[in-house]
């Protein structure tokens, strides 16, 4: 028998209670210390991903809200593609497209989080190439020649939109790392499934 704090002998059924205390009360801490490490990484990503400064170059609006549907709504090529508002209820299914799609289904994959790039249908076949391989295998990236584009590319996601010379721009990457699944409304919902059979 061993002795307790205030003198009194524990017995050995005491002890054995005690000691399976303990261990639960590390196995638990084993199980939600973790659990809460990663728990708070990923709010502190979040904010992060959230709170970073805007790419420089961007241009900002205030889209329209989400999830107005129109399936009679039909948008116009040229200038600049739109940035979010009425769209149709299917959305562009994400890949690479050798030919252009229409806003008011882009504008629906772009709520679901995907990064929409978009050429002038006159661009060099070598950047054509390097935004093909940009766009390959990512599952939120629509890929496509948009007609009378006033710039030769451009990177649009919900309310964000930059444009740029060259694929090689930096700032390409640094626009889908900031804003592929953060600007949209639905984020994280589903970009295929929809309408279109992408080439890549």
């Amino acid at each position: 028998m061993s002795k307790s704090s205030s003198g009194r002998k524990r017995s050995k059924r005491e002890i054995r209670r005690e000691q399976v205390a303990r261990e639960k009360r590390m196995k638990a801490l084993r199980l939600w210390v973790p659990i809460g490490v990663v728990v708070v990484a990923l709010i502190g990503l979040l904010i992060y991903r959230a709170t970073r400064p805007e790419v420089e170059g961007t241009t900002v609006v205030e889209a329209a809200a989400s999830n107005q549907h129109d399936d009679s709504l039909e948008i116009s090529f040229g200038g600049l593609p739109p940035m979010g508002g009425p769209h149709a209820s299917v959305w562009q299914n994400c890949g690479i497209y050798d030919t252009p799609v229409s806003g008011q289904y882009a504008i629906h994959s772009m709520e679901h989080g995907a990064v929409w790039i978009t050429y002038n249908p006159d661009l060099p076949t070598d950047q054509v190439v390097a935004l093909q391989a940009i766009a390959s295998g990512d599952p939120y990236m629509l890929l496509n020649p948009y007609p009378d584009q006033t710039s030769p590319i451009v990177l649009t996601v919900w309310d964000r939109q930059l444009a740029v010379d060259s694929a090689d721009d930096a700032r390409v990457a640094e626009f889908i790392d900031r804003y592929q699944q953060v600007r949209g409304p639905e984020s994280g919902a589903s970009c295929s499934g929809g309408i279109g059979t992408p080439i890549g």
